[in-house]
């Protein structure tokens, strides 16, 4: 038989299998802490689906990442493995500040 990929993951499953969170409990403080949005709304649950093609905006780090849910994996997998299931959409590194005129 064979096994399909599914169609919608829990926000909390995701992020751990992705190896934002370490553990469900963590995912679901970053719920509770407001770090996190799916498609510009804030996730008010940790139980919310996520579906591919969602946009997920999180603070991990003391950096905000946007991320697009490219496919969606059936367990936790090496770090490598996971950033194949999401593309980061918003890379801005900090650079340096432009000159400012004195007056």
């Amino acid at each position: 038989m064979e096994r399909s990929a599914p169609v919608t993951l829990r926000i909390d499953r995701l992020l751990v299998y992705l190896r934002f969170a370490r553990t469900r409990s963590a995912a679901r403080q970053m719920v509770e802490r407001h770090t996190l949005r799916r498609n510009r709304n804030r996730v008010r649950r940790a139980s919310e689906n996520v579906c591919i093609g969602d946009v997920l905006t999180l603070m991990v780090g003391g950096k905000v990442r946007v991320i697009e849910v490219l496919s969606l994996p059936e367990k936790r997998v090496s770090s490598t493995l996971a950033q194949t299931h999401f593309r980061e959409l918003d890379r801005v590194e900090p650079g340096p500040k432009a000159p400012t005129s004195a007056r």
